[in-house]
């Protein structure tokens, strides 16, 4: 062998020790699947009720020797009882969750005759308000339209498209629940997330957790740890839940685990997100296999633990904190 040669074979035999000493490379661990979200409520059972009234893919259960909301597709509403009501202020990570429906209309209507809270919708700074987001203009990419954008709809007399769109109620502890339609199926579908930098936690997401990077949308670069940090854009859109708008520029189409899907906002403060234990949302669980790998995989990358093992019934689970402080509870089912 030719002294170059074999200086270089040594040299990459001497990376791979000291890259990991006496281990062999581990395999890609499988992405985690949702398992629940966990809420904080001062009457669980009272909550249980609610959801399984309105919601008809939903039913009570047990898991972990609580009283639980099972949804369709395997997915889990876990409570905590509390004493007093949870926090809903200051603002979170955890803005909402909410549900696919067959007919949001439909179901709006249904929401009326069991006399439930509706969350309207401002259509613009001036007031004016629907229940259904397709009630109003249609918005653009970013699912709302700029105080310029709705003054070119009146312009052009632009109609509402009617049909499916997204709208909200007000659920037990306060909630924010959301359901859009009109989708094949009912299920519990999202988590609604703000976050400080939406881009840079995407990429925290798939780095640490191994999720699937969504499509980028069209125009927009491959988001790296390089570029991933964007300021916020100033121009606020409507419909929204407040009259003054909402920032929806930079968000993310969705980090998935199965089929529950994490949207992310920009953090629509100039205040820093709280940490969300405690507060209603206040974690929720993703399911793996292999618990020890997971924690092994997550200590090397210098993830934040919030809790080391500990019990949820028979399943062992640690507590890890996401990249606005959001809770993340990692369970093992086997």
């Amino acid at each position: 062998m030719r002294p170059a040669t074999a200086l270089a074979v040594l040299s990459f035999i001497l990376a791979a020790l000291v890259s990991r000493p006496g281990a062999q490379p581990r395999a890609p661990l499988a992405p985690p699947t949702f398992h629940h979200l966990h809420l904080n409520s001062i009457n669980p059972e009272a909550a249980i009720d609610f959801y399984t009234r309105q919601f008809a893919s939903t039913a009570k259960a047990t898991f972990a020797g609580q009283a639980a909301l099972r949804a369709a597709t395997n997915v889990w509403v876990l409570f905590n009882k509390v004493a007093t009501p949870p926090a809903t202020d200051p603002q979170t990570a955890f803005w909402h969750f909410g549900w696919h429906v067959t007919d949001v209309h439909k179901s709006l209507e249904l929401f009326k005759q069991h006399a439930i809270t509706l969350l309207p919708l401002y259509t613009e700074e001036a007031g004016g308000t629907v229940f259904a987001s397709s009630d109003t203009w249609p918005g653009s990419g970013g699912l709302g339209l700029t105080k310029e954008g709705i003054a070119e709809a009146k312009a052009t007399a632009t109609q509402p498209a009617g049909g499916a769109g997204f709208a909200y109620l007000q659920g037990p502890d306060d909630a924010i629940v959301e359901y859009q339609g009109d989708m094949a199926n009912e299920r519990f579908n999202h988590i609604h997330m703000f976050q400080e930098q939406p881009y840079c936690a995407q990429l925290w997401y798939q780095q640490h957790l191994n999720a699937a990077a969504p499509a980028p949308r069209g125009g927009q670069p491959p988001r790296t740890d390089a570029n991933c940090r964007v300021d916020r854009s100033p121009a606020k859109t409507w419909p929204a839940l407040t009259a003054d708008g909402m920032f929806r520029t930079p968000s993310l189409n969705s980090t998935a685990f199965s089929d529950v899907s994490l949207y992310m906002y920009m953090n629509q403060s100039d205040r820093p997100l709280a940490a969300t234990r405690g507060h209603l949302i206040d974690h929720f669980g993703l399911r793996v296999a292999d618990l020890d790998a997971w924690i092994s995989k997550l200590r090397e990358e210098n993830v934040a633990f919030l809790e080391p093992a500990y019990l949820v019934g028979a399943n062992r689970a640690v507590m890890i904190e996401g990249p606005s402080r959001e809770a993340i509870e990692i369970i093992e089912i086997k």
